[in-house]
């Protein structure tokens, strides 16, 4: 199993760079910073909590005048980038958002989301002040920085994993459709992965939104159109009719069914928690124009109280000759995970065609052997 994340915050990690702080501050009390981080209750807190942890533990042994502690930050955070390094924007965060701090405050961040991501940080002014850091990100979405364009998006994304959730936006998005207007056709993949993103997010609460949008973009440019693509992957997901009609997704044409015949099996229909079962599937389409085919299969998982939960697994996706024959396997394990846990009954398993069921079949989990 993967190392936790939270985990990179080791007593050596502190005491390496409690030595870098001293060299610009040399008043600096490394072993007191070292044990306010890591007392009480350090070892049951997560990612984000040590990360704010280690920001007010910052806030008692760098100088009180927040000017002067950025100073000593600015001093050392060409030696501290990456990952590890998200408590410098969470500084900003807790210790910045007076007024008397704003330009200062907006230099930080825009200086540090270079050196690891101020993604997080931002959010809190976004959400005293919008309509001030919304004129902020549009400045920031011309940058000459890639990391900062990044921030103009991810930094306003409505539903950002770890991330508050910026209510506002969720509810009118025209805010932040303003800034991704200036970013569709941005020529770095970091910065357009973040636009799509944001689109998705977006989508959630206002698809018609999202649909207008994907066509207004779509054929403008190659990136903007990867853009778009990825942007709408959730309404792909749930095989919005519009959705499916703006990529190319072939349907039912003149009461000519797309697959004209579908099998779908499970090898074996019967398993315990940690089986893993075969699944095979073949298809043949309908004769006639090269098609888009989407191709999934949805487990229709039994719940704690015997209800069912649907989740979609993709298995192809492209575009073939009318007429073809589509065959393929897929193995799929059955056991719990962090997201998911099993419970047992039968459970239905259907295959998908551009979101439309064509077959299905049904497994007996059991949790334990019989």
């Amino acid at each position: 199993m993967a190392e936790p994340l939270k985990n990179i915050y080791t007593e050596d990690f502190l005491r390496l760079f409690g030595e870098r702080v001293q060299t610009a501050y040399s008043s600096f009390d490394t072993n007191g910073f070292i044990r306010q981080v890591m007392d009480g209750s350090w070892n049951e807190l997560e990612l984000k909590a040590r990360m704010r942890q280690i920001s007010l533990a910052l806030g008692t042994f760098l100088p009180s005048r927040y000017e002067e502690a950025l100073a000593v930050l600015f001093d050392i955070d060409e030696h501290c980038s990456g990952f590890p390094y998200l408590f410098f924007p969470d500084f900003v965060e807790v210790y910045g958002q007076g007024e008397e701090h704003w330009t200062l405050s907006m230099e930080a961040l825009e200086r540090f989301t270079q050196k690891s991501s101020a993604e997080f940080a931002v959010r809190s002014f976004l959400l005293r002040e919008p309509e001030r850091m919304m004129r902020q990100m549009t400045a920031w979405a011309g940058h000459q920085s890639e990391h900062v364009r990044r921030l103009a998006s991810e930094g306003c994304r409505p539903r950002l994993p770890w991330g508050q959730a910026l209510p506002m936006f969720k509810r009118e998005p025209a805010p932040v459709l303003a800034v991704l207007e200036l970013l569709k056709s941005d020529p770095s993949l970091y910065v357009r992965k973040s636009v799509a993103n944001n689109l998705n997010d977006i989508a959630k609460d206002h698809p018609d939104t999202v649909i207008a949008t994907a066509r207004r973009w779509k054929g403008t440019h190659p990136d903007t159109d990867w853009i778009v693509r990825h942007g709408c992957r959730t309404l792909i997901r749930k095989s919005s009719p519009e959705v499916m009609a703006l990529f190319g997704y072939a349907e039912e044409t003149n009461g000519s069914p797309l697959v004209t015949e579908a099998s779908f099996t499970a090898d074996p229909a019967v398993l315990k928690l940690g089986d893993s079962c075969e699944l095979s599937y073949a298809l043949q389409l309908r004769q006639g124009d090269p098609v888009r085919v989407r191709i999934e299969y949805g487990i229709d998982f039994v719940k704690a109280r015997g209800q069912v939960s649907r989740k979609l697994f993709l298995l192809s996706d492209k575009t073939v000759p009318g007429g073809t024959r589509l065959t393929g396997m897929r193995t799929h394990r059955f056991a719990d995970l962090t997201t998911r846990r099993h419970y047992p009954g039968a459970h239905r398993i259907v295959l998908l065609v551009n979101g439309q069921e064509v077959a299905s079949t049904v497994v007996e989990l059991q949790l334990y052997a019989q």
